[in-house]
């Protein structure tokens, strides 16, 4: 079973900063568009960013750009979330999501593989 393995959550105060980490092994990771999706208690699963595998798209979701940055090693197979100034509505369970190919996608449901989630709090 494909599985990503996200870490790097946490608990940091408000204008605090956190980087995600998200490992895909077994595949050619560079094949894959990248997302990251967060989700509140009680609140449907939001995207937050996503990058292709080729670099040449990136996209945020309005509530974040400015203060977090996808990005990606292709030859670590790995993709990182780099959150700063953080608020408290930052607070949820965030995700990394996988997708074959080079369109990316702000609908959870385009997306074929996801990691366990990490918890990010960020207190006021």
């Amino acid at each position: 079973q494909v599985q990503l393995v996200e870490s790097g959550g946490g608990l940091v105060q408000a204008g605090g900063s956190l980087r995600l980490s998200c490992k895909f092994p077994g595949r050619t990771f560079s094949s894959y568009t990248m997302g990251w999706f967060r989700q509140a208690p009680g609140k449907e699963r939001d995207f937050v960013a996503a990058i292709s595998g080729s670099l040449e798209s990136i996209i945020y979701a309005d509530s974040v750009k400015g203060r977090f940055t996808i990005s990606r090693d292709n030859a670590e197979n790995t993709l990182f979330l780099q959150m700063n100034s953080l608020k408290p509505e930052d607070t949820a369970l965030y995700y990394c999501a996988a997708r074959y190919g080079s369109s990316w996608y702000v609908s959870a449901a385009r997306y074929d593989y996801w990691g366990q989630g990490t918890q990010v709090t960020v207190s006021s």
